[in-house]
């Protein structure tokens, strides 16, 4: 076993097994866990004795609920800005381009960086316990972590759903969202740890392991998802949802209007403009956006409500998406001068 106390590195036979090791912080990831997994990963992707590779986190609450965010809320952090999220957003794209089986076993919950380190590899196994959520636009971030690009690309108007209300999906529902190839017992992780040992190939053996599909809880709201969240605005999408209404539909507006007006309105475009892009323009694009988000008002403001003083209550400026304009929004998607986001060869 090689790695740091955060994140463990064994080889179990064939299989290169990766724990994300911080259960009481629901193994949320540091800037030391990116490098040292991406490190790890593109050793591993050269091993003639790795057949796949495997992430998993530690403890039964979760995968990964995300990156280490209130380390950026710190005083003095411009230089972890840059680094934090380059280093992410290049560890998304060595999972993306992996040469080799990559599985992900999503069993707790898994959002924001979390997402990253799961969804964009091959296969992505759910659990009676997971909970999948993109929930940055309740704290002024946008959902990023390749969510530029896999976001516009499930069915329908699932993605920009999610991007606006930080739903949450159980396994059954990732399984219907396109986000998990199956849904295991997480009784069962063992034996597909033990079967990757041994050298079968994923597509193999998990639908042995695979417990029976379900209906999952956003079926019956599917239609109106598709026609409301196609609209060209976020005002759009609210209006077209209160012309509905119903209990659901009020839940739903009240959840939006509880987000960041700016991280909506980014978040909107952003997935519009990455459903044209390919995988590496889109981390691009994400690279701008994390650099002036991150040195905005909202996302420390988010940070700081939701994650340090807990009291859920933060001062959005603009406060109404009718005072975000769209310069403003314009200057958030622009080149960077000192340069954007490049990937090593």
């Amino acid at each position: 076993m090689t790695g740091n106390a955060d994140i463990l590195f064994e080889v179990e036979g064939a299989l290169g097994l990766i724990t994300l090791n911080r259960p009481k912080a629901l193994n949320a990831l540091t800037l030391g866990m990116i490098r040292a997994m991406d490190a790890q990963l593109i050793k591993w992707a050269t091993d003639p004795n790795i057949a796949s590779v495997m992430v998993r986190g530690a403890g039964d609450k979760a995968f990964c609920a995300g990156g280490d965010v209130v380390a950026l809320h710190q005083p003095g952090n411009e230089q972890l800005i840059v680094e934090f999220f380059r280093d992410e957003y290049r560890l998304n794209r060595t999972i993306f381009r992996y040469p080799k089986p990559y599985l992900a076993l999503i069993d707790g919950f898994t959002m924001g960086g979390g997402v990253g380190v799961a969804i964009l590899g091959r296969y992505r196994v759910a659990t009676e316990r997971t909970v999948f959520a993109m929930p940055e636009t309740g704290i002024g971030m946008f959902p990023d972590v390749g969510g530029t690009y896999f976001l516009p690309r499930l069915p329908g108007e699932l993605g920009m759903y999610l991007a606006m209300t930080g739903a949450r999906l159980k396994g059954t529902g990732c399984v219907h969202a396109g986000l998990a190839e199956a849904v295991i017992a997480s009784d069962r992780s063992e034996a597909l740890v033990a079967g990757l040992a041994a050298g079968r190939h994923p597509d193999e053996l998990l639908p042995e392991l695979a417990s029976a599909d379900a209906e999952a809880a956003l079926d019956e709201h599917r239609a109106l998802i598709d026609k409301c969240f196609a609209a060209d605005s976020v005002e759009a999408i609210m209006d077209c949802l209160a012309a509905e209404g119903g209990e659901w539909v009020e839940k739903t507006l009240a959840t939006m209007r509880r987000m960041s007006p700016t991280a909506m309105k980014i978040a909107h475009r952003q997935l519009r403009e990455g459903a044209k892009l390919d995988f590496e323009d889109c981390m691009i694009l994400e690279y701008r956006l994390s650099q002036r988000v991150a040195r905005g008002h909202d996302f420390p403001e988010g940070v700081r409500a939701v994650l340090v003083d807990k009291d859920m209550s933060p001062k959005w400026v603009p406060p109404t998406l009718a005072e975000v304009s769209d310069e403003e929004i314009d200057g958030v998607f622009a080149p960077l001068p000192d340069g954007d986001l490049t990937f090593p060869a």
